[in-house]
């Protein structure tokens, strides 16, 4: 029998070699390569904020911006700013006065006049009264119709001579000669008139 050479394998060993060598189990397992890189995390796409309203500023007309507000300040009712007698009046005679216990030295109606000529005749009237020694004087106004129905888009003031004669009377050519306004009692034109009580003339 011949002898065969040491180092070299023959085909045979070597099928026989890869059969023995599939059902072998090494005896240290083998390390596989982590990979170099880690993929980037998925993140959820954020929420996108609503845009924000664009303000536009206000256009200027003539050079002048206007307001953003347009309020209208209507005077409250003149009949209710004389509730408390005022500080140049005693209390008594003052409540005298507002429940018509009071007999007018003189009397002024306004009524069908326009506001400029309800002013220049109330100015009159008053230098006339307090010259003539006349201390308490009956303006009558009227309460205004509010029945009329009011045109255009700006709202218009009824009563406009009742409203405006507290603030004629607190004017400074007439302010001095006045002691007390108060609303006059019913029996003379009630929410339509106005007493004026005069200083004395000296």
């Amino acid at each position: 029998m011949a002898r065969r050479k040491r180092g070299k394998l023959s085909e045979e060993d070597h099928e026989v070699w890869s059969r023995v060598a599939e059902t072998t189990i090494p005896l240290r397992p083998v390390a596989t390569k982590s990979p170099d890189f880690a993929p980037d995390p998925v993140h959820a796409p954020l929420a996108q904020k609503p845009p924000r309203p664009v303000i536009r500023p206000l256009t200027r007309i003539r050079g002048v911006t206007p307001e953003a507000h347009v309020t209208i300040n209507l005077a409250p009712d003149p009949m209710k700013a004389s509730e408390k007698p005022g500080n140049q009046m005693d209390r008594r005679n003052f409540e005298r006065l507002r429940k018509g216990k009071m007999r007018p030295d003189a009397r002024l109606d306004l009524h069908g006049m326009t506001a400029a000529e309800a002013h220049s005749e109330l100015t009159a009237f008053i230098h006339r009264s307090h010259a003539a020694g006349k201390r308490l004087a009956l303006v009558i106004t009227g309460k205004g119709n509010s029945t009329r129905q009011e045109e255009g888009i700006m709202p218009s003031r009824q009563g406009i001579l009742r409203h405006s004669l507290p603030h004629w009377l607190s004017r400074a050519d007439l302010k001095p000669m006045i002691l007390e306004i108060t609303p006059a009692h019913a029996k003379h034109g009630g929410g339509g008139a106005y007493y004026v009580y005069l200083r004395r003339s000296r």
